[in-house]
């Protein structure tokens, strides 16, 4: 079996994980953000990439809007073409948002900033801090990027049921700092 196919038979497993979670869990995205605000150190100066959740994702929105009460700057990101790395808009609750690709909602002609701390959905994570995605390499490419340019984390925000023994890796993907699920902070 080749690694694509490995990975490939993975999200397919992911995805019916995540989504048995979102249905088991339906108060995870208050939990999730109790765990961060308890468990992540913020700096004055960090912008935070929060997300617009799609699919069954664990919804961010919860931290997002709790991370903006305590001001905290954030951003949420936008794919601009296939095989490039993301950008990121500005984001508060009141930003005019469209949908964008995959349907992810994307803020409105606001200005682009770059952050320093990610939270990333997933498909899938493992306690080695790999992240199984969509196979776009969307959040690797930015990361890698990010990560060149000076200090970056990257925290998961997945369900704990998305935990799996070992997620495929190739040499693009980057590990993630930590991961906050509704049951705390996997580190």
């Amino acid at each position: 079996m080749t690694l694509f196919d490995t990975k490939d038979a993975a999200r397919k497993a992911a995805k019916a994980r995540r989504k048995a979670a979102r249905a088991a869990h339906p108060d995870a995205a208050q939990a999730a953000m109790a765990v961060f605000l308890d468990a992540v150190t913020l700096a004055p100066d960090d912008i935070v990439s929060g997300y617009r959740p799609i699919f069954s994702e664990l919804d961010p929105t919860p931290l997002m809007i709790a991370l903006h009460a305590q001001g905290t700057r954030l951003c949420v990101p936008v794919i601009v073409g296939e095989a490039q790395p993301l950008v990121f808009r500005v984001w508060t609750p009141d930003t005019p948002m469209e949908k964008g690709a995959f349907g992810a909602e994307i803020p409105v002609d606001a200005r682009e900033v770059v952050p320093s701390v990610l939270i990333a959905p997933m498909l899938a994570y493992d306690r080695a801090f790999w992240r199984l995605g969509y196979g776009g390499g969307f959040y690797d490419r930015t990361l890698e990027g990010l990560r060149a340019r000076g200090p970056a984390r990257a925290y998961g925000y997945a369900y704990a049921e998305q935990e799996m023994d070992s997620v495929p890796i190739e040499a693009t993907d980057q590990r993630l700092d930590g991961i906050v699920t509704q049951c705390g902070l996997v580190k």
